[in-house]
């Protein structure tokens, strides 16, 4: 029997898990999986900790996230002897002006999550909709929330500020910056991969199906691309990122849409699918010949391009490139893409690292070092959650 930190990252209809031995030292992982289409056709699986599967179940009808997280903490203390959930740890997109670090959630603080809505209102109910299931069905057992927007907390005012009334900006009209967890996760990696990165000027480039950059000088944010909500900065799968208000004000006024529908258009109905018209992944736009998909990996690269002199900027100068995520951690072709736009600041690859993801995939003479760094936001959740639990 292993005492287990459950990490459960949940979204509108999938709940991501991941489970770690909580005694061993550096939080060995147990067991991972996911239930995806709870409100269509549930499927779970899982597998172990060297991904050979231990699990898998489809359902004839839809599935509440009560059901779900019920689900999986049945599969886990029915494998290997018996796990037992010792704290669990959970991603919460937004923790505002009054949470800059994970905190034990009470019911105090998950009313005050929840004021957090407006803010984030496609992901913010459903990452809490587990911790009330938890809450309800076993209110002794220690809940830790772990924010996205925690990471970011270090940026001066200057870098997080619109320029806005201040009665606005006081009413946390701001920028926020996320995929903070990522980000922490490779700044704490980064001193043993590439020690000069962790300690100088580094730019680091999350690119996945949500994507967003961020400036960090010694390891801490200084400035990001995503701002009062994870919408902004790079053009994402579905998401549109940087957008002129402009624009908004001529869907409402001129085209007649609601809000609703704009908010639908901007999240899900944009980015690379909306460019390209065939795709919102990445993988399946670079595998076709249409001109459509070549535009929307060019306008992808472009942007990344453009942000990366803007953070380059914020740092007053650049002294490493770090790709990771999905896209950027198994993509050769788009870290070749996105290195040759930054040509102009010192940047060169090998063509072979690169190839192979390196960890560096900068040549010998490129004036700014570039690192292939995968990421693991679960881990870091685990981490916070055995601190702020107190396991030992």
């Amino acid at each position: 029997m292993a005492d287990v930190i459950l990490v459960l990252n949940a979204g509108s209809s999938s709940i991501k898990f991941s489970a770690f031995d909580a005694q061993s030292e550096n939080l060995a992982l147990i067991m991972r999986g996911q239930m995806e289409g709870l409100l269509s056709a549930p499927h779970f699986a899982a597998f172990d900790g060297k991904g050979n599967q231990t699990g898998e179940e489809d359902w004839g009808a839809s599935l509440e996230h009560e059901e779900a997280v019920v689900y999986i903490a049945q599969f886990l203390r029915s494998h290997r002897d018996g796990n037992q959930v010792v704290a669990v740890g959970h991603r919460v997109v937004h923790g505002g002006q009054a949470y800059s670090k994970p905190v034990a959630v009470t019911p105090g603080v998950l009313d005050e999550l929840a004021k957090l809505t407006p803010l984030a209102p496609l992901h913010q109910p459903h990452n809490l909709k587990p911790i009330r299931v938890i809450a309800g069905r076993n209110p002794d057992l220690p809940q830790v929330a772990c924010f996205d927007t925690a990471f970011h907390a270090t940026q001066p005012p200057l870098a997080s500020t619109f320029a806005l009334p201040a009665a606005l900006t006081q009413k946390g009209v701001r920028r926020y910056g996320f995929h903070g967890l990522s980000y922490e996760y490779i700044a704490r990696t980064l001193p043993d991969v590439a020690p000069d990165a962790a300690k100088g000027r580094t730019v680091v480039a999350h690119l996945g199906n949500g994507a967003s950059m961020c400036a960090m000088d010694a390891g801490r944010s200084v400035a990001s691309t995503m701002g009062f909500t994870a919408l902004d900065g790079l053009p994402m799968g579905t998401r549109s990122g940087n957008l002129d208000p402009g624009v908004i004000l001529y869907l409402l006024d001129e085209l007649k849409m609601d809000t609703r529908g704009v908010e639908d258009l901007l999240y899900r109905r944009s980015g690379l699918l909306g460019v390209s018209g065939i795709s919102g992944d990445m993988r399946a736009l670079l595998a076709s010949d249409d001109a459509r998909a070549a535009f929307a990996i060019e306008l992808y690269a472009y942007r990344i391009g453009r942000e990366l002199g803007s953070l380059a900027a914020a740092l007053q100068g650049l002294d490493a490139l770090v790709f990771t995520a999905g896209i950027g951690e198994h993509s050769p072709e788009m870290r070749r893409r996105a290195c040759e736009r930054a040509r102009w600041c010192g940047v060169e690859i090998d063509s072979g690292a690169n190839a192979s993801g390196g960890p560096c995939i900068s040549t010998a003479s490129s004036k700014v070092a570039v690192w292939v760094v995968p990421t693991n936001e679960e881990l870091m959740i685990a981490r916070h959650t055995r601190e702020v639990a107190g396991i030992a």
